[in-house]
């Protein structure tokens, strides 16, 4: 029998759209559950379908009268943004490569200009809106996206000669591409089309061979395939299957490109595969065979000998001097750069030999050139014939670090140098270039920073800016400030909460505001992935009318290194939430906020953070934002059949198998625990897209349908055309942060502001 109110019992103004309850039960370990909102996940359901929109319309009207702000906070993001810009140009070959935007249209050009000769190794400054002399328009993506709702790029890649252009494209949301080759002398498609392809898809060099992606029924990528131009995709060969449920595959050409690579892995463990790009044809070889939870990648590079092969302390010196030819080279090898977690919690970079056919080599024959350090999480490493450059995290901060290969030609050191502005809060990303560029870029933002963009000269680490975003309409970086605050959580671990406001907006007293000031609280928490300081042209209408924005560093991120990620998951995955819980508590004792002006930001598994949050301490907030929230994770988790569960087990852990992980979600999972009587919830609105192929719409509808008739204030937006990452085009996204925003300034009491 259903409990869903009567028509005569409905007030359109307060009341949402009537749920259906039709119990339907899971038994699993002993556990029985009846789940009366189930039936929501049949998506091909007219029903369904005219549920979801009722429940769209009503999140609208209720939000009608936000219109106006809404329409405020879309022109002052427009406002602020240099509607026709340009990317700073990077070479690759004889051209110069980059992407503009033009008013009024939703999406990107991608263009290219060519190289003045062999030694033009500084983009052009090239100035929005100006002809760019020599341009040729390799993709306009307003073109292919013509006639349809949605719009996204997966494959973008020109072959070495510079004459043909590999694009995949998707026109639903759901993630599977339609892979086409296009004839850059005439601007045409070649016959050549290859459907459902998952993103990644690339050139060999030879330009007459294409490696591309193909998922399984549960949107792995696992299969690998080789395409020859002029040929029909029913005689694609297929090049690597990775039958193991737990693993993802891509497929990608080293930087040298020498080598054509494999790269698999699960949440836990990977495994690497070369080939030499020149024989696009032959067999894959392993790098390091995979060993249940060692994770590694790899990255050709050419180094001086003296770098690989230091002489050895137990041989007695030379007696006779070298000769040194005037003309010779200096000796190189070809080694793989290894970065691996085997007996090094925060990974080390080895030094390893390239396997040759038929062989492999093992981590125990690596040579140690970064160790491993407790404090300090190193994350990945680029190589270019001149130098390299070593990405690693310390003290919840990402940097970078250069090595110049050409100044230790004779030298044994392994000597990078960090590159920093200064900035206590600040990210620094060093972009390697083409193989054979002479210099680097190095990108630098901070919460106050817009991003810029500078080349570096490895050699004497001078810095020439080449561009910042512009940030139209007076911005001035003065007029805001940022800090870092620690929370303590239950169990005294230290909780890193990045901060940042206007500074005429929010009065201190002596360290502190003076009273608690609006605040936007944000987490995510999961994956090992860190919010770095970053800067939004949308925060600054939050921030210019009084809102301070949060980022709480929760365990489950890669903040703090890699134990920071393995206290935040599996069985430790409560330390996420109540690491949230403890941060805001923190804010509000310290004077920052107060429980009446605080609202949570979260998306994807930062929706399942501030969902379970929610539950543990709804009086903490006055509302929750939860987009794309992962708030039924238990029920995913027990279908293997569903996109991403199998290969999720390593994160969440395996309660299909296991009644001791099947107890302990339980226990968290937001849709699982939502109060009998929640009507003591804060205001809630939850995001989602109904063709999200990451986290299926029916999570945050079956959530907000159990909030609802449990008495929480809650209301579900969704987009019916639209993927994970929401709508595309970049007026569409304006469109849809202003609504997130002028719901949040309500919440806070600020929308007439």
């Amino acid at each position: 029998m259903s409990d869903a109110l009567t028509p005569a019992e409905i007030d359109p103004a307060t009341t949402p759209p009537s749920t259906a309850r039709r119990p339907s039960e899971r038994t699993f370990h002993g556990d029985t559950v009846t789940d009366h909102y189930e039936w929501l996940r049949r998506k091909d359901d007219p029903e369904v379908v005219a549920h979801l929109e009722a429940q769209n319309a009503w999140a609208l009207a209720r939000q009608e009268h936000l219109a106006p702000l809404r329409q405020t906070l879309f022109d002052e993001i427009k406002g602020r943004t240099l509607e026709t810009d340009l990317s700073v140009p990077s070479r690759d070959g004889d051209w110069w490569y980059y992407a503009r935007t033009v008013e009024g249209q939703q999406y990107a050009i991608h263009a290219r200009y060519p190289a003045a000769g062999p030694d033009d190794w500084t983009p052009r400054l090239l100035e929005p809106g100006e002809p760019v002399p020599g341009e040729q328009v390799l993709l306009d993506q307003n073109v292919a996206a013509a006639g349809h709702d949605f719009f996204a790029l997966g494959s973008l890649d020109v072959s070495d000669d510079g004459s043909r252009l590999l694009h995949a494209s998707d026109t639903a949301g759901d993630e599977r591409y339609t892979l086409r080759v296009r004839d850059l002398a005439t601007g045409e498609d070649l016959p050549d089309e290859v459907r459902d392809t998952a993103p990644g898809g690339l050139f060999a060099p030879d330009g007459e061979h294409i490696f591309y992606l193909t998922v399984d029924e549960a949107w792995r990528p696992w299969r690998v395939w080789r395409h020859r131009l002029g040929t029909p995709a029913s005689d694609d060969v297929l090049v690597f299957e990775e039958p193991d449920e737990r693993y993802w595959v891509g497929v990608g050409l080293s930087r040298s490109k020498k080598y054509l690579q494999i790269e698999l892995g699960s949440k836990v463990t990977s495994e690497s595969w070369l080939l030499e790009s020149d024989d696009p044809t032959g067999e894959f070889r392993i790098v390091w065979p995979r060993r249940e939870g060692v994770e590694y990648s790899v990255e050709h590079a050419v180094l001086p000998a003296s770098l690989v092969e230091p002489p050895s302390l137990s041989e007695p010196p030379s007696l006779v001097e070298p000769v040194e030819t005037q003309d010779a080279a200096p000796a190189t090898r070809d080694v793989l750069l290894v970065l691996h977690n085997k007996d090094a919690l925060n990974f080390e970079l080895v030094c390893s030999p390239v396997p040759a056919p038929g062989e492999t080599v093992t981590p125990e024959a690596a040579t140690v050139v970064v160790p491993h350090a407790p404090d300090v999480r190193l994350e990945g490493v680029s190589a270019s014939e001149r130098y390299l450059v070593l990405y690693y995290r310390r003290e919840a901060i990402s940097r970078s670090a250069v090595l110049s290969l050409e100044a230790r030609l004779d030298q044994r050191d392994w000597d990078f140098q960090e590159i920093s502005f200064g900035q206590p809060l600040e990210s620094v990303g060093a972009g390697v270039g083409v193989w054979e560029q002479p210099n680097l870029k190095a990108g630098y933002t901070s919460f106050v920073t817009p991003q810029s963009l500078y080349l570096y000269d490895v050699a004497s680490g001078e810095r020439t800016l080449l561009k910042q975003q512009p940030v139209l309409g007076g911005y001035d970086p003065a007029d805001y400030d940022q800090r870092r605050e620690w929370a303590v959580a239950e169990d005294g671990t230290r909780i890193p909460i990045s901060l940042v406001w206007r500074k005429d907006k929010v009065r201190f007293g002596s360290d502190v505001p003076a009273e608690p000031a609006p605040l936007l609280l944000y987490g995510y928490g999961a994956y090992e992935m860190s919010i770095d300081p970053y800067f939004s042209v949308p925060r600054l209408s939050l921030l210019d009318r009084g809102v301070v924005f949060a980022v709480a560093h929760v365990r489950g991120g890669g903040e703090m290194g890699r134990a920071w990620y393995d206290d935040g998951k599996l069985g430790a995955k409560r330390n996420t939430f109540t690491d949230f819980v403890a941060s805001g508590r923190h804010l509000v004792d310290s004077g920052w906020t107060s429980s009446e002006r605080m609202v949570a930001d979260g998306g994807s598994a930062g929706g399942l953070l501030v969902g379970a949050a929610t539950n543990l301490a709804p009086e903490l907030f006055a509302g929750v934002l939860a987009g794309v929230p992962f708030v039924d994770a238990l029920t995913s988790m027990l279908d293997p059949t569903l996109p991403l569960t199998v290969t999720e087990w390593d994160e969440w852990g395996d309660p299909l198998h296991d009644p001791e992980v099947y107890a302990y979600m339980r226990s968290y999972t937001p849709y699982e625990n939502v109060a009998d009587d929640a009507s003591h919830y804060p205001r809630i609105l939850a995001t989602t897209s109904f063709n999200d192929t990451r986290v299926l719409y029916v999570e945050p509808a079956k959530w907000v349908a159990r909030l609802q008739a449990a008495g929480a204030p809650a209301m579900l937006k969704i987009e019916m055309s639209a993927g994970h990452g929401g709508v595309s085009g970049r007026y569409s996204a304006w469109e849809q942060i202003a609504f997130e925003h002028a719901w949040v300034l309500d919440v806070l009491s600020l929308a007439d502001r």
